[in-house]
């Protein structure tokens, strides 16, 4: 039965990848999109490439996720799947309802409910809760937001010259280079998440004597984001790339530059920090610079609810879920 668990565990980890993938599309494909600079589909294929190869940059973010966040003394297999099934639920019913919440934190809300209920206020890791979750996840979007707009004044000032007919034909190539390296900065903290709850989950089992990350789960989550990125998430770039404001190629451009620059400090530092957070935060960033009212902060408003209701919700449903994973295996 433990061994018939992990294979469980595994596939459902890669599952919750998968949405991972798909659900987090559009945190940089809405920027392309939104901008013309690339067709959808061809901006989901660049991108899933570009989340395979920063599958494989470090594995900072996977030892944070799985033995920096619940007690890998006192989590079993049943714990990581009902934490990885409360994640994909709510992963599901915002990708239904058109909401960029953040993955990360569905992940991370999973692994603290389920943990919960399993071992009590003892089976978290309240400290690394608190300095890679909840405050990276605070700063993220503020650093996202200010980065854009600091880069878009920049621009504005070595640019002004140009017509506009030129500058965003060159912003659009621009944007070539700065969304892919969002999408690879995504994959290289993203997949990581997944790569650390299969480790993990092997570690309890006793597949591995100390935690690491064998090649193979690196093979397999980077393969399986890349897939999910590929299947797409058009409802969210909906949201993201045509009712946060109207976006010029300048403004993708420099979203992109200051969010993907902000997620690889966290992939750095070992932060599982959420890409839409800082994607979102980037995005209003760089419309700010036009005025504060381009903004649709209405919109924003609902986004910034979606983030807060996130961790206490994904908790929640897998806490709901521990005992009926107990009594299936």
């Amino acid at each position: 039965m433990a061994t018939a668990l992990l294979v469980v565990v595994i596939v459902v980890g890669l599952a919750f990848d998968f949405t991972n993938g798909f659900h987090d599309t559009a945190n940089y494909v809405a920027t392309w999109v939104g901008t013309r600079a690339l067709s959808p589909r061809a901006a989901v294929l660049v991108s899933a490439a570009a989340n395979l190869a920063g599958a494989f940059v470090t594995t900072a973010v996977a030892k944070t996720v799985g033995k920096g966040i619940i007690d890998t003394g006192l989590a079993t297999g049943q714990t990581v799947l009902a934490a990885l099934l409360g994640a994909i639920a709510w992963n599901l019913l915002t990708w239904w309802a058109g909401l960029p919440s953040s993955s990360t934190h569905a992940l991370i809300g999973g692994l603290v409910g389920a943990a919960l209920v399993q071992s009590g206020s003892s089976g978290v890791e309240w400290h690394g809760v608190w300095e890679k979750v909840i405050l990276p996840g605070a700063v993220s979007p503020a650093v996202g937001f200010a980065a854009a707009f600091a880069l878009l004044i920049v621009i504005y000032l070595l640019f002004f010259r140009l017509t506009p007919g030129l500058a965003h034909r060159g912003f659009r190539l621009g944007q070539l280079v700065s969304g892919t390296w969002v999408a690879f900065t995504h994959g290289a903290n993203d997949a990581q998440k997944t790569m650390g709850v299969i480790a993990l989950a092997l570690y309890t089992h006793g597949s591995i004597s100390s935690f690491y990350v064998p090649t193979w789960v690196k093979v397999a989550a980077g393969l399986t984001i890349a897939a999910g990125t590929y299947a797409g998430g058009w409802r969210i770039i909906r949201t993201l790339g045509q009712r946060v404001y109207k976006m010029q190629p300048e403004h993708g451009f420099a979203a992109q530059i200051a969010a993907g620059s902000t997620l690889y400090a966290g992939t750095h530092f070992g932060f599982p920090i959420s890409t839409t957070h800082v994607v979102a935060g980037s995005v209003m960033g760089a419309g700010a610079t036009r005025r504060f009212s381009a903004v649709r902060w209405g919109v924003a408003g609902n986004i910034v609810s979606a983030w807060l209701l996130t961790l206490p919700a994904a908790a929640l449903v897998a806490a709901a879920l521990y005992y009926p994973v107990r009594w299936v295996f």
